[in-house]
């Protein structure tokens, strides 16, 4: 089936859309027309060693903020987020979308950061620049989501160009490693866009998603163990089988028997 038509995002796709461009306006313009400095952009982007030493708020604003000097970087973002989003805004709604864009930009760059400590300085400054920053990983993630959420159904990029939901993956992962491999610097770094897309598949492969499924899956397994413990204890309150039979002696007539005939002491 082909996407055909414009895409109708709804108000939480718009008000993403509407908050990242108003964001890249306000520093467009008060950078190169109102004098402000550079160093009040730089200090909302990323940078791991500042988020080390305490300024864990770059992890929610970079993802927000884009190229003040680069109006390409905010089109494909909103792009991205225009014609991959709304699908699957409609089809998760509102809240777990953001859920999912949050939480893949913040694993994308989470990731970045454990990379760049991991790695000798000379490889990781090639890998990740000094700041970072852009929900280009997001999109990313979008993208993945999308293609394993509606499996066999072909999309027209840019009204465009048709693409099918396998090529689109294709599409996403080699365009990502043929940065890596030329080691193009990029707003977001190289590391980030691949975590946000393994972010991408475990939050948005399915519904519910793989790591709801993996999750669901731990839980059935406790509550099993738990029944199989409960019905080891029961059997363990009577082990040797005894029993309580009545009795007592109701009359005078009564011959101390029990109802199985036998003498009751």
């Amino acid at each position: 089936m082909t996407q055909l038509g414009l895409p109708r995002p709804g108000k939480a796709l718009t008000g993403l859309m509407l908050a990242i461009a108003g964001l890249w306006l306000m520093f467009a313009v008060g950078l190169n027309w109102g004098g402000a400095p550079s160093s009040v952009f730089y200090a909302l982007t990323g940078d791991t060693r500042a988020i080390l030493h305490g300024e864990l708020w770059r992890l929610v604003t970079a993802p927000l903020i884009h190229a003040p000097g680069d109006v390409g970087h905010l089109v494909a973002v909103i792009l991205g987020l225009y014609f991959l989003g709304s699908s699957l805004e409609g089809h998760w709604g509102g809240a777990r979308f953001l859920r999912f864009v949050g939480f893949s930009a913040l694993g994308g760059f989470v990731l970045q950061m454990l990379v760049e400590l991991a790695l000798p300085a000379s490889v990781a400054t090639r890998l990740v620049g000094a700041h970072w920053y852009g929900l280009m990983p997001a999109v990313d993630a979008i993208a993945i989501a999308w293609a394993l959420s509606f499996r066999g159904q072909v999309v027209r990029l840019f009204m465009v160009l048709p693409v099918t939901s396998g090529v689109l993956i294709v599409i996403v992962i080699g365009y990502n490693v043929a940065q890596l491999v030329l080691g193009e610097q990029q707003e977001a770094g190289l590391v980030a866009p691949f975590g946000a897309m393994l972010f991408g598949w475990l939050l948005g492969g399915s519904t519910p998603s793989p790591l709801r499924k993996a999750w669901l899956r731990l839980r059935l397994a406790q509550l099993d163990t738990e029944a199989r413990r409960d019905s080891a204890r029961r059997k363990r309150r009577n082990p040797g089988g005894l029993r309580v039979i009545p009795g007592g002696r109701a009359d005078d007539d009564d011959d101390g028997k029990g109802p199985d005939g036998r003498w009751l002491n």
